[in-house]
């Protein structure tokens, strides 16, 4: 498997030689991204962590289209929807939920889980196991409707 970065690396030559300026863009805001987790962290970020960035730009970009939605600029929303199937583009293929509920039935039962209390330790477990596959929301949903019975 090629790694995010190189990916990103190769999309970006493509889209200045296509001269694909939304794609260029939102690739170069992506590496910028990446970049300044490397400086962070002092060390060039991992795959998995690449993959949470990822996410967290999605739904950075969900939350503001709905806002320009609401406050009627549609051209403006439409331009962070398209960053966020540019983006998604990088992401490994999401899981179903019949997937995501089987998988954390399966950690439900390992920790021994019973109730809403146990949600913190479950989650904390689903959340690295399902990396860059399932949103944390969707997560956090499937394991609601598992302790909540």
């Amino acid at each position: 498997m090629s790694s995010i970065r190189d990916a990103l690396t190769e999309d970006m030559k493509a889209a200045m030689r296509a001269k694909e300026t939304l794609r260029l863009s939102t690739i170069r805001m992506v590496r910028a991204e990446i970049l300044n987790k490397d400086k962070e962290g002092g060390e060039e970020t991992s795959q998995k962590d690449i993959l949470k960035l990822l996410q967290s730009m999605i739904k950075k970009r969900e939350e503001a289209a709905e806002q320009y939605a609401a406050a009627d600029r549609e051209d403006m929303a439409r331009q962070e929807r398209d960053e966020i199937r540019i983006i998604q583009g990088y992401l490994p293929a999401q899981m179903e939920d019949a997937e995501i509920e089987s998988v954390a039935q399966a950690i439900i039962e390992e920790t021994g889980a019973s109730s809403m209390k146990d949600m913190g330790k479950v989650m904390g477990i689903l959340t690295r196991e399902l990396a860059g596959r399932a949103t944390g929301a969707r997560i956090s949903q499937a394991v609601r409707k598992l302790l909540g019975t």
